[in-house]
Parts: structure tokens; sequence; C-alpha cells
């Protein structure tokens, strides 16, 4: 059982920056391969990044390549989305959640076993 807890969220300026934070507690988190989802108002949960067990492999969304980057520290058990020149369009609960094997990364919400709670990040002009 793992047990994910998201911080970091706020409210910013178009623009600006914001870095997400998820803490992990109950399990070693290098056994999972950790993902970035995002939900807004009225519209389906969307994939935003992962990133393998180790930290070698990554993937991040066509809308957020080049924006976002995600990162983990197994030491500290905590993954990290690093959000640079948000947009409107980037306003949505963040969560962070975990999938195994550690060495597939996946789109598919289905595949995380374990979600956090979520965390707002609204962004305005």
């Amino acid at each position: 059982q793992v047990q994910l807890v998201e911080s970091g969220g706020g409210s910013v300026q178009t623009g600006e920056s914001l870095r997400l934070s998820c803490a992990a507690s109950g399990d070693t988190l290098s056994n999972y391969a950790m993902g970035w989802f995002r939900q807004a108002p009225g519209k389906e949960r969307e994939w935003v990044a992962s990133i393998g067990g180790r930290g070698y492999a990554t993937a991040e969304a066509d809308s957020v390549r080049g924006r976002f980057t995600i990162s983990r520290d197994n030491v500290k058990n905590t993954v990290g989305l690093q959000m640079d020149s948000l947009i409107s369009e980037d306003t949505a609960v963040y969560y962070c959640a975990a999938s195994r094997p550690r060495n597939i990364l996946t789109k598919a919400p289905d595949a995380y076993e374990y979600w956090g709670q979520g965390t707002q990040v609204t962004v305005s002009s």
C-alpha cells in the first residue's frame, strides 16, 4: 500500500511557475513508475507526464512538453513536477499516481494503482 500526498499548488499569473511535489509513504518509491495527471472542471482526467522507477526515462504530454519537467528523488521518496510558462489551460486539479512495473511508462489512468488526493493549480491572465 502506497500513500501519496501532493503539495505545491496555488494561484499564479500567466507565464509564472509552480513546482508540485508528491510525497510517498508505505513502500519504496523506486518500485514504481510515477505519473502526474490533471483534471479540469467538466473534463476527463488527462495524463501530463511519467517517469520510470530509476528516473532515467521520462515522457510528457505534447501540451506541456518544453514547459513541464517531471523528476524524482528516490532517497526522499518524492516526485516533482516543475511547471514553467503556465497558461490558463493548465488550470486543473493535479494528481500524482504510482504504477507497476517501474520500467513501463503509461498514459492510461487505469494502469495506476495508487493516487494522491490532488492539488489545485489556477492560472489567471
